[in-house]
């Protein structure tokens, strides 16, 4: 599949640069859009729709955040550990988690993703479009539905042949940094990619590690693209959102956020945490960086898919700089990169911040 061709920084990019079509293939679709490619065409009805049935009006909520969750989950799950030992070593995205959710559903770390699929796959069916594309094609707009959002790329053309991946490709949030880095690697990607995988954490709420508190955000601006998560992950943690720490879950640092095991450890690692930290320094560069990774582990061949990205809408709304929530400090920051001081950061004013949790879409 695609995403086993995994590509060089620098060759993603030449390859991205080059399988942009020519002018001369442009095309009017029948609804009046200008695209690259008449192949593309179809992909301004599914954005219709799904703008309008799927994230209720172009909103950054629960699906928009599920949709971009289900990106990482198909496509992480492949091993060429696993194919060189003579074993399938899962397809990528290849969108086989939506083919057979049946089987990749009770993996652990798709747990709650049936939701968001059972939500999706009508719209793939309706439009006769591969689940492949059509998972990625939902992230990319749900994505930049959300203030000051990225534009992933998009290139379609997948096939729906697929089957089910191997357990254990998708890392849990009680897995320790070592094993993440490791299953990462597995894949072809560094520990500061790894960091830029986790910028996804800033429009993020977790469901089902504590199915008590469902919505619950893992910063305190989840509707905006921009640095907060990797502030807020690296303050004090001081309580439990919920009536008790579950598996994966470690103390926050305000009321109604959420703070995952993972995401506490990787931010504090002296192999990610200066990466972790630049995160905050240089929000041009997150957006650059998160782009170009999801790029990568989606995976393309410039030969067999479409370039597309020009249906994908260009996100709206501006985001502010870091800040400390109201009622912290900088004294409340666990800094933990040795090479650099962490960022000076100024204070909301107000009360303690309390964080709302994300409405569930219907």
């Amino acid at each position: 599949m695609f995403s086993k061709a995994l590509l060089s920084i620098v060759a993603l990019a030449a390859s991205f640069t080059a399988a942009v079509p020519s002018a001369n293939k442009r095309a009017t679709c029948s609804g009046g859009q200008t695209t690259a490619n008449d192949a593309c065409c179809v992909w301004f009805d599914v954005l219709d729709d799904i703008q309008s049935n799927l994230f209720h009006g172009g909103e950054c909520g629960e699906n928009a955040h599920e949709s971009l969750r289900l990106i990482f989950h198909d496509a992480i799950a492949f091993s060429p550990a696993l194919t060189a030992a003579g074993q399938f070593g899962g397809g990528g995205a290849d969108g086989s988690i939506m083919a057979h959710t049946d089987v990749e559903i009770q993996y652990a770390a798709n747990n709650g993703l049936d939701e968001i699929i059972e939500e999706q796959r009508p719209f793939a069916l309706k439009h006769n479009v591969s689940f492949g594309d059509f998972i990625q094609f939902a992230g990319a707009v749900g994505v930049a539905n959300c203030n000051g959002g990225p534009q992933i790329g998009f290139f379609a053309g997948r096939s729906n042949d697929s089957q089910p991946a191997p357990d254990k490709l998708v890392p849990l949030p009680s897995d320790s940094v070592t094993d993440i880095l490791a299953r990462v690697a597995d894949a072809g990607f560094a520990p500061v990619e790894l960091v830029w995988m986790l910028i996804s954490h800033t429009v993020a709420a977790q469901d089902k590690v504590d199915d008590s508190i469902p919505g619950t955000p893992f910063d305190s601006t989840p509707s905006d693209f921009d640095a907060q998560f990797f502030v807020e992950s690296m303050l004090n943690g001081t309580l439990t959102p919920g009536s008790a720490l579950h598996d994966g879950e470690v103390q926050s640092p305000l009321p109604g956020e959420f703070r995952l095991q993972s995401d506490f450890l990787i931010g504090r690692d002296s192999r990610t945490s200066c990466e972790w930290q630049k995160m905050i320094a240089d929000r041009a560069n997150m957006l650059q960086k998160f782009e170009q990774t999801v790029l990568k582990l989606l995976g393309f061949s410039q030969s067999a898919l479409t370039d597309c990205s020009d249906v994908i809408p260009i996100a709206t709304g501006t985001v502010a700089d870091p800040f400390l929530p109201a009622g912290k400090t900088m004294a409340d920051i666990e800094a933990a990169c040795a090479a650099t001081p962490f960022p000076t950061l100024s204070a909301a004013s107000g009360p303690e911040t309390t964080i709302p949790a994300v409405p569930l879409d219907s």
